[in-house]
């Protein structure tokens, strides 16, 4: 089977290197892909938006599935240009994926099908969105209802800066049309954790649980960022709140959209809260999140390319999907002043140094003239390592980020530490 795959970060190395390990794969192709997928696949100069190069590389290469990383592409129906062309993809139509597209639409859908959420409202005029947040007893999470890049939230300390927020969204637009509307939320409190499962839209087959870092420095501070690390499992999950997520939200929100007619295939990844009341939705995505699938992919013993063809055929409930119960554990090593400025075209030393049986998964790197690999992006690197215990995986990952060195290189040094994991021994 011949798989073209959409994207260039590290999800989508992630994605490459599992396919990889299937016998039915005849041949890969990463559009635009990286230094780390040129390695296992051929990458095409050719943007993962470019529905018409996408098709046109299709029947030049005879792709018999396509599967879309970023959202962008879901959001602007990429998946529906492909299915019109007789080509079978991974990942959901415009209308499904406006789970993620559009937070407002998102909320309707989860308060009407009432799937646990925070309580929540939505506005298109700043002086209204101005006069909810001055009327509130408590500071909001002000949110973009569009994408903006994992940057569109933001969690408020006092009334001022979620003022300050609504200005910068509706007012200045920094995130473009995606600001021109916004969701105003209730501030929960508790632990996050990311809940992936496979779809066809009938049938939903859970993946582990995993945990992401969002915030820039240790200790959960600075600006938002699309993702500093990942562990998976989180030890301090309840295992009796594993099915209630499933069947209350997962299962539930592929069960609502099925009901608007918006069959969901692919991923389906809601954010959630733990709170004191239960798990709730913060946020949903509607692919693979990154770097989650970084922790995940490699705890995935069943063939992937047999899950991603089933779920795109509609046919999920004959494939076996099996785990290992080993923790995996990644850093992402990112570009200094990211997600602000940063540095490009820095020179890359130590890969061949990481242990043979630890995964780096590339972002943001690119061939330089002289076969080397230098950096190109904010996050750059995934180090990524598996081993029976969460702290043994935590400290094979952070050994081997130690082998690897280029200008500035900024990571977190508490990605899955002990005390955030009461379980962790």
């Amino acid at each position: 089977m011949n798989v073209l795959i959409l994207g260039s970060g590290g999800r989508e190395h992630a994605i490459a290197w599992k396919l990889r390990q299937s016998a039915k794969l005849t041949d890969l192709w990463v559009a635009p892909g990286n230094a780390g997928t040129a390695a296992l696949a051929r990458n095409l100069d050719l943007s993962a938006n470019d529905a018409d190069g996408i098709i046109a590389a299709c029947r030049e290469h005879r792709i018999d599935l396509v599967v879309v990383g970023p959202e962008q592409p879901l959001a602007e129906g990429l998946v529906d240009r492909l299915a019109a062309e007789g080509i079978a993809a991974f990942g959901p139509s415009r209308e499904a994926a406006r789970i993620e597209s559009s937070k407002a639409f998102a909320k309707d859908l989860l308060l009407a099908s009432d799937i646990p959420t925070a309580a929540s409202a939505t506005f298109t005029s700043l002086t209204a969105a101005r006069d909810y947040v001055i009327g509130l007893a408590q500071p909001p999470v002000v949110k973009a209802d569009g994408l903006a890049g994992g940057k569109g939230a933001f969690v408020c300390d006092s009334k001022d800066e979620a003022l300050k927020a609504l200005s910068q969204m509706m007012e200045e637009r920094v995130f473009g049309e995606a600001g021109g509307t916004v969701v105003i939320e209730e501030r929960l409190s508790g632990r996050e954790v990311s809940a992936h499962a496979f779809t066809d839209g009938v049938t939903v087959r859970p993946m582990p649980f995993a945990c992401d870092y969002k915030r820039v420095y240790d200790g959960d501070q600075g600006p938002n960022t699309g993702g500093m690390g990942a562990y998976s499992p989180p030890l301090w999950l309840d295992e009796a709140a594993e099915p209630l997520i499933h069947e209350t939200i997962t299962e539930a929100t592929v069960r609502a959209l099925a009901e608007r007619g918006s069959r969901f295939r692919g991923v389906l990844y809601p954010g959630l809260m733990m709170t004191e009341s239960g798990p709730k939705v913060l946020e949903f995505n509607a692919r693979f999140g990154d770097p989650e699938t970084q922790v995940l992919l490699p705890r995935l013993k069943s063939d992937l390319l047999d899950i991603l063809w089933a779920a795109a055929n509609d046919r999920l409930d004959e494939v076996d999907i099996d785990w290992s119960t080993d923790a995996c554990v990644a850093v992402v090593m990112a570009s200094g002043g990211y997600p602000d400025d940063y540095p490009t075209g820095k020179p890359i030393a130590g890969l061949a140094t990481v242990e043979p049986d630890v995964m780096v998964f590339h972002a943001g790197t690119a061939q330089s003239e002289d076969d080397g690999v230098v950096t190109t992006g904010g996050r750059v690197l995934s180090v990524v390592a598996m081993a029976p215990t969460l702290a043994e995986a935590r400290a094979r990952a952070y050994a081997n980020v130690q082998r690897i060195h280029f200008s500035r290189a900024h990571y977190r040094k508490d990605i899955a530490a002990p005390a955030q994991d009461a379980r962790v021994e």
